[in-house]
């Protein structure tokens, strides 16, 4: 599959190019982004540089569709449907994000996920997406909530990251759910 443009109103997702490998290599200097997520740290030129190669091959074999996600031509994040897979009735995949440090609180996350959905489930297919996140990780199922993703439990030792394995949030969205906030049985203050 050829890696494909998204515009919303504030932001371009696109598929990052060796272009973009310092501007990954500097966000994800940030602690926030290793503690809730699998990238590595310390976070080198070389892993942004190994993340872009391999975003290209997941876009070619058709098992990731990542986005670097761009406000005013900086990069605010990324964005992605992970472990796509493909069934008769219509597929599943896990939506990811991270945001960088400077780029928090302005929404960005929300409005990338509406247009990273919608295209998924019009698209690709899906019937069904799941989110997970490290238990305590508040500002991601906030997203995740506000995007109309129903809390579906929590699982022990669930993730697994350079740290170890954490105990993990898990909620599941599908195509045919209505996209408003529900209420959820954690406590996201």
């Amino acid at each position: 599959m050829e890696p494909v443009e998204l515009r919303t109103p504030r932001l371009i997702l696109r598929a990052p190019t060796s272009a973009d490998v310092d501007a990954i290599t500097e966000a994800c200097q940030d602690p926030e982004i290793p503690r809730w997520t699998t990238v590595p740290s310390p976070y080198a030129r070389t892993d942004a540089a190994d993340f872009v190669r391999l975003i290209g091959e997941w876009w070619a074999d058709g098992s990731q569709t990542v986005w670097a996600m761009y406000a005013d031509e900086l990069l605010v994040g990324a964005i992605g449907l992970h472990h796509i897979t493909d069934h008769p009735t219509g597929g599943d995949a896990e939506l990811g994000y991270w945001v960088a440090a400077p780029a928090r609180g302005n929404g960005y996350i929300t409005e990338a996920a509406r247009a990273v959905i919608e295209w998924g489930f019009a698209e690709l297919g899906l019937a069904r997406l799941t989110w997970r996140a490290v238990v305590g990780n508040v500002p991601s199922a906030r997203s995740a909530r506000g995007l109309g993703f129903r809390f579906e439990g929590t699982q022990r030792r669930l993730l697994t990251s350079p740290r170890g394995q954490d105990d993990g949030w898990l909620a599941g969205l599908l195509r045919t759910d209505d996209r408003a906030p529900v209420a959820w049985p954690i406590d996201l203050g």
